[in-house]
C-alpha cells in the first residue's frame, strides 16, 4: 500500500509517520524498503528518530525499534502510549474489542498488587481495595471489584468492565474516569460498565 510509512526531516529530528489504517505486517515491509533512504540522511550526526501516527502494541514497538537499530544506531522515540495507564494516553480511538487476546489470573488481588495486560484480562477471584487491574482492552472480574480497574488503558473507548460486584470508588475506561460516591450509589451486582456518549455507565 502506498504511503504506509512516510519519512520527514525536521530541524532537530527525523519523523517516521505510520499510516493508522495499515496492518502491522505492511508497515514492517514498507519500513524495510525505506530504510536505505533513511540511512542516506545520516552521516556523522546522531539525529534522533521520532515514530508517530499509529497506536502500537509493546511487541510491535520492539519490532520496529529492532529493525531500525539494526541499520542505524540512533535514539528512537515513540510518540504514542508505550506503557499502560491513564498517563500514557495520547488520544482516544475506537477498536473492535469482540476479539481480543485474553490473560487469565487465578486468585484474588490483595492491596498493593497490580496486574497489567495487553488485550483483555479475566480475574478469577476478587480485586480488593488498594489493588489495581489495568488492561488495554476489557476487564472481567468474576468476584468483587473493590480496587482500581482501568480498561481500554491505551485509549480504547469500546472496552468494557464487568464484575460480579462493583464496590469501588473509581473506575476508568480509556481517558474517562467515573468517581463513585458510596453514600449516593448502592453496590452494583452483576455489573457491566461501558462508555455511552463519552460518559461511563454502570448497568
Amino acid at each position: 500500500m502506498k504511503n504506509c510509512v512516510s519519512i520527514n526531516l525536521k530541524k532537530d529530528k527525523i519523523v517516521i509517520k505510520l499510516n493508522d489504517n495499515v496492518e502491522h505486517e505492511e508497515i514492517i515491509e514498507c519500513l524495510k524498503k525505506k530504510l536505505p533512504e533513511l540511512k542516506k540522511l545520516y552521516k556523522d550526526e546522531k539525529t534522533p528518530i521520532n515514530v508517530t501516527g499509529k497506536v502500537l502494541k509493546n511487541k510491535e514497538i520492539d519490532e520496529i525499534q529492532a529493525i531500525i537499530k539494526e541499520k542505524i544506531d540512533v535514539e528512537i522515540d515513540f510518540d504514542m502510549p508505550k506503557t499502560l495507564g491513564l498517563h500514557g494516553i495520547k488520544r482516544t480511538f475506537e477498536k473492535d474489542i469482540a476479539v481480543s487476546e485474553t490473560k487469565f489470573h487465578r486468585g484474588s488481588l490483595r492491596s498493593g498488587q497490580k496486574i497489567e495486560a495487553e488485550g483483555s484480562i479475566v480475574i478469577i477471584g476478587d480485586v480488593n481495595s488498594g489493588a489495581e487491574v489495568i488492561a488495554s482492552d476489557n476487564i472481567i472480574v468474576l468476584g468483587s471489584l473493590r480496587g482500581l480497574a482501568h480498561a481500554g488503558a491505551k485509549g480504547n473507548t469500546q472496552a468494557i468492565i464487568a464484575a460480579g460486584l462493583i464496590d469501588t470508588v473509581q473506575i476508568r475506561i480509556a481517558n474517562i474516569v467515573k468517581e463513585i460516591d458510596r453514600d449516593e450509589e448502592p453496590m452494583h451486582k452483576q455489573s457491566y460498565v461501558s462508555v455511552v456518549e463519552d460518559k461511563i455507565v454502570i448497568e
